[in-house]
């Protein structure tokens, strides 16, 4: 594989799954840097990953920023002519990253998905159920054919990420907008199915407890609002 790839995580309290998900990625992707950024993880995160030595492998921290400004400093300090995301709980999903660029050769975007042909959510309903109204909502309002905003993993072309990367503010609402500025700007995204199985538990960053999912909700249905009414 020629092309560098860079692919960011952004960790808080993974550290059940970091060390896997780093070495998956080392194993089937050549040339390749993570850059990781942990947002103020308390169940030693930051300090697992620290132990890991390659020097592929580039680690910060932040205070409490939220996923969008995570993935922000990972691009800021990536190099990557590739640039990909990854949930850190879906390092089992590390070996379908060679196939994702792969089709980058004649696509601009590649996203896996739950919610295309062979794409299924195995989750329990109190799980899989936010993310199945979100999608939902993104393809009432914004009117195209991307099935999983929501996504844990995707690759892009670098200069296509840095022509149409919005301002980094929020959560996963940040690549709700990006997905769809995309998209109108008639960037080529593919979604290739995937399975997101039932034992994958992880504390989630963007619903902790009820409360906050409804707070972040209403958030990301205003940045869903804001976006389609840039309309650029």
């Amino acid at each position: 594989m020629d092309k560098k790839i860079s692919i960011i995580l952004s960790t808080y309290n993974e550290a059940l799954f970091i060390e896997q998900t780093i070495s998956e990625i080392f194993k089937y992707i050549e040339n390749v840097e993570i850059i990781l950024v942990d947002d103020s993880s308390s169940d030693g995160t930051f300090e697992r990953a620290k132990k890991i030595n390659n020097p592929n492998l580039k680690i910060f921290s932040k205070k409490f920023r939220g996923l969008s400004s995570a993935f922000l400093l990972g691009l800021i300090n990536s190099s990557g002519d590739v640039v990909g995301w990854i949930d850190t709980n879906m390092g089992f999903l590390a070996k379908r990253l060679p196939e994702m660029i792969d089709k980058l050769n004649s696509n601009d975007i590649v996203i896996l998905s739950r919610y295309v042909e062979g794409g299924k959510d195995e989750r329990s309903i109190f799980r899989s159920l936010p993310s199945k109204v979100l999608n939902f909502i993104c393809r009432l309002i914004l009117g195209n054919k991307i099935k999983d905003y929501s996504s844990g993993l995707f690759v892009m072309k670098r200069n296509v990420l840095l022509s149409t990367i919005p301002i980094c503010y929020g959560h996963g609402e940040f690549f709700i907008e990006f997905l769809y500025k995309a998209n109108n700007r008639g960037m080529k995204v593919v979604e290739l199915p995937y399975v997101h199985p039932i034992n994958i538990e992880s504390l989630s960053k963007t619903a902790p407890n009820i409360i906050k999912f409804i707070i972040l909700g209403f958030f990301y249905l205003t940045r869903i609002f804001f976006t389609l009414l840039k309309r650029d």
